[in-house]
């Protein structure tokens, strides 16, 4: 049996749009870049703090190699 992979969270670095957040989400969850930006301007629309925490994660997630 084989154990499975992680990856290190970590923002894009060449794949960024504003911060590489979402890039950095997307790789590490296995989407592309594209779906997880648009599923996070999807969920701006409905209420909640989504832009807030795109923010804090753009400060505490640091930039990665790719």
């Amino acid at each position: 049996m084989t154990t499975p992979t992680t990856t290190k969270l970590t923002r894009s670095r060449h794949n960024r749009m504003l911060g590489g957040v979402c890039a950095g989400l997307a790789h590490r969850v296995g989407w592309k870049p594209r779906t997880m930006r648009l599923a996070f301007i999807v969920s701006c629309l409905l209420p909640g703090p989504q832009f807030l925490l795109y923010l804090v994660l753009w400060i505490v997630i640091p930039v990665g190699d790719r």
